[in-house]
């Protein structure tokens, strides 16, 4: 990319200018204030009342109760009781924040308070970000990284640009992994999850090595047998029409013989901290990640069809069940495929690796945080991308994508004894993902292409080089002792450079699809996210707040999109979406430290919400940039552990929020008929007017509610017991409000059962998820091949695909510590 250099010595300047600006601020003496730390409670429970939680929402450590920002944070005692070690596990304890797990585009639908980023484009960054050790990870594939050994987690609501950039317009997810210990500590755990027959295995080690150097290594292991959902898929029949002969041939596809996700993984993370005094800590972590599924679609459910079965196969029924319907790819084409097996199995092979540097030196007024990175991920994959068994139509897919990126923030908090204090940071990013598919699509093959391609329908591939560069401050004025105001503002400038291309396309899709025809685009984009923020507390347990908050998510390029003929770069490369409004809260410790009683209202409205469209008929992609959208609601929290019984815990939480387009011409999905509102056009297509419908995964109420005890039974042993339910009222999976992508209202249950012997050295668990078995929907895609004559007054409507969370899931756990 042309002007690197130029602009890496922009960002060696700004990092300059922030540490100049510190050194030459008048200095006054004050102790050094501890680094940031994740989520952790100080107290203990059989004591009774309530542990203090220590965030760091606005990158530096403050108490939960005190921090003038919505956030749920989940404890290092939380994520071990439930065996939280994804994201997707997370979110089961955040009523707000759901998951969509998808085969290919971007990997995963995140949403918080009904805003989230479309998983069938690879190009889209989600709109909730999700930050590991202070280090931003952009990609929705992150879901299939294994976190283990976590200190704690925030969810962050709402936009959140001034302290985590660009992308977090919608709450960030941000995850610290725990450090190494002070003295010697050993912990070691066997698990066996009996639905998916699942054996899991993890061991961590920590404590110092000399006076100043300590090391943490941590090491997870799991091999399925099973799976969670049942595979009733049948063989069926794949003919090719050889467009050089004439030849039509059979080619005999089976049926996959097993359960799906039938995962393996391995997770393994090395810390390293140095601490040689003098006020400054050096630390090092490396991780990485190896993940092996049997099926990259094995949470795709067709669930959502006008006549009770599916329009491609009638004999499968679409219902709300955990069964999928896959194939593996023809007998006798097995390997023909670029990135298929030989055998001809169907799988998803996610591998990932990451260096996180942190320095950190407290000066008598600065404390000084430099946080450098690089991570790089490579996804690859084959698919049955029909999903349903069906002769009528094969779509034998596979896929590999690379992503890497270096990352280096380099950030300055003053910590004056007078009424002001100064936050100052410069962030450079560079990235770069390169993306090829294949697809055999129309069932044609061609014997006189190169044997790599014979049975493609085509081959594309596509790359964007992305660099950012970005600065921020912020000013706190204590008013008067019980007032602060802080203002803030995040400066980012950033390029994009891509290319999207089909090097092959068989003969008979030319007329569709254009061959060697490359859409190129280089993009740049300018951005200031103001924020401001208004603290009083008016006594030492409440804190009432305001804050009125802007965000910007990056604009870019659909890199898994296609060259049609009617393709132009509108369609592939899209707008920044950004956000801004206002956020209420008061937070409240009562009753003697027994009572946490939090409260916030909100209002963001979202200009240019980017939405990927998926044209089931013609099976193209579009990125769109809706024109408008807002999100309102109001959120109570609450935790109770009275002194009077020890050991007991009380905590829950009611949200109510309304996310809804306000306009909008988007799309039409698949099979929409005029009558059903299909009566306008988008781009010289049919198109519907989507102001005032819902966003997808957007329930007015959540809630959640549970109980958890622990007590003595005898000497050296303890008992405990947790149950937790989470609520959500019906909502659309689809972004376009297809009316057969619903989800209904459910209750999960959660619980776990727990027994500690020999002083808390041994523990046995039982852990139980989602009890109730219920089935949802996180995001949906219209059913490939399925629906017609959209936008006619015959249309029929297509067939809805869901991405479906885990069903009932219950796991033994025995763990030794000393």
């Amino acid at each position: 990319m042309s002007g690197t250099a130029g602009r890496s010595a922009r960002a060696a300047l700004l990092a300059g200018v922030v540490i100049s600006a510190f050194a030459i601020t008048p200095a006054s003496a004050q102790e050094a204030t501890p680094p940031p730390q994740a989520p952790t409670v100080a107290q203990d429970h059989a004591e009774g009342g309530l542990g203090d939680i220590v965030v760091t929402a606005r990158r530096r450590a403050e108490s939960l109760q005190d921090v003038p920002v919505a956030v749920t944070a989940l404890t290092a005692e939380v994520l071990e009781r439930y065996d939280m070690t994804s994201l997707e596990k997370i979110s089961t304890q955040t009523p707000q924040f759901t998951i969509g797990r998808a085969s290919n585009g971007s990997g995963a639908q995140l949403t918080l308070r009904g805003i989230g980023s479309s998983s069938t484009s690879i190009g889209i960054e989600q709109s909730v970000a999700v930050v590991v050790d202070g280090v931003y990870y952009g990609q929705g594939r992150v879901i299939n990284e294994g976190f283990l050994d976590l200190e704690g987690v925030e969810v962050l609501k709402g936009p959140q640009s001034l302290f985590f950039g660009k992308n977090a317009t919608a709450g960030v997810i941000s995850l610290r992994t725990a450090d190494p210990s002070s003295t010697p500590e050993f912990r070691a755990k066997l698990g066996y999850e009996f639905r998916a027959k699942e054996l899991v295995g993890e061991v961590m080690g920590s404590g110092p090595i000399t006076d100043t150097l300590g090391v943490r290594v941590a090491v997870r292991a799991s091999n399925m047998w099973g799976g969670y959902f049942k595979n009733g898929g049948v063989d069926k029949t794949y003919n090719t029409f050889d467009v050089a002969t004439g030849i039509t041939t059979p080619h005999l596809a089976p049926a996959f013989d097993g359960d799906n996700p039938g995962s393996k993984e391995l997770l393994g993370r090395i810390t390293l901290v140095w601490d040689p005094g003098n006020d400054f800590k050096f630390t090092v972590k490396a991780n990485g990640s190896s993940s092996n599924v049997n099926n990259n679609s094995w949470n795709y459910v067709p669930y959502g069809c006008a006549t009770g079965t599916y329009s491609l196969n009638p004999n499968i029924a679409c219902k709300k069940s955990f069964t999928v319907y896959q194939n593996n790819f023809p007998e006798d084409l097995a390997g023909t495929n670029p990135w298929s097996r030989d055998d001809g199995a169907l799988y998803n092979k996610y591998r990932s690796w990451a260096v996180t540097g942190t320095a950190e030196y407290a000066f008598d007024d600065v404390d000084v945080t430099w946080v450098n990175n690089f991570n790089r991920n490579v996804n690859q994959w084959a698919c049955d991308c029909t999903f349903v068994s069906s002769d009528l139509a094969a779509a034998p897919s596979s896929e590999r994508s690379i992503f890497r990126a270096f990352s280096s923030e380099l950030r300055a908090q003053t910590k004056f004894d007078g009424p002001i204090n100064l936050l100052a940071g410069a962030y450079y990013q560079k990235t770069r993902r390169f993306h090829r598919q294949t697809g055999s699509f129309g069932n044609i093959e061609d014997s006189t292409a190169p044997a790599a391609y014979r049975y493609l329908g085509y081959f594309k591939q596509s790359q964007t080089d992305g660099e950012t560069l970005s600065a921020y401050g912020q000013a706190t004025w204590k008013i008067v002792p019980t007032l602060e105001a802080a203002v803030g503002v995040r400066y980012i400038h950033e390029t994009k450079d891509s290319y999207l291309t089909q090097p092959y396309v068989n003969a008979a899709l030319q007329g569709l699809f254009l061959e060697n025809t490359p859409i190129a685009a280089n993009q740049t984009f300018n951005n200031w996210s103001p924020e401001a923020t208004l603290t009083w507390k008016p006594t030492d347990d409440v804190t009432v707040y305001g804050a009125y908050k802007t965000a910007y998510k990056s604009g870019g390029f659909s890199n898994s999109g296609f060259v049609s003929a009617s393709t132009v770069p509108s369609d592939v490369a899209f707008q920044p979406e950004k956000a801004r409004g206002f956020e209420v809260g008061v937070k409240s410790t009562l009753l003697d430290n027994q009572l946490r009683l939090n409260f916030d209202v909100y209002s963001y409205k979202y200009v240019n919400l980017q939405v990927d469209f998926f044209n089931s008929q013609t099976f193209a992609f579009i990125t769109t940039n809706a024109g408008a959208a807002r999100t309102k609601g109001a959120e109570l929290e609450f935790e109770f552990a009275p002194y009077a019984v020890p050991g007991l815990n009380l905590h829950g939480s009611i949200n109510y929020n309304k996310a809804r387009y306000l306009n909008y011409i988007a799309p039409c999905y698949g099979g929409q008929s005029i009558a059903q509102g299909c009566d306008t056009t988008f781009q010289g297509a049919p198109g519907q007017d989507l102001s005032g419908a819902p966003t997808a995964v957007a329930p007015k109420w959540t809630g959640s509610l549970g109980v958890g005890y622990e007590t003595d039974i005898g000497t050296g042993t303890k008992f405990g017991a947790t149950i937790d339910t989470r609520y959500s009222s019906s909502y659309l999976a689809s972004s376009f409000a297809h009316p057969l992508s619903g989800q209904s209202k459910y209750l999960t249950v959660d619980g776990t059962i727990r027994v500690k012997f020999n002083d808390e050295r041994f523990e046995l668990a039982l852990i139980g998820k989602n009890l109730t078995n219920q089935f949802i929907v996180g995001g949906a895609v219209d059913g490939p091949n399925t629906g017609a004559g959209t936008g006619t007054a015959a249309a029929v409507i297509s067939d809805e695909i869901g991405f479906v969370n885990l069903p009932r899931t219950v796991q033994l756990q025995a763990s030794v510590r000393f």
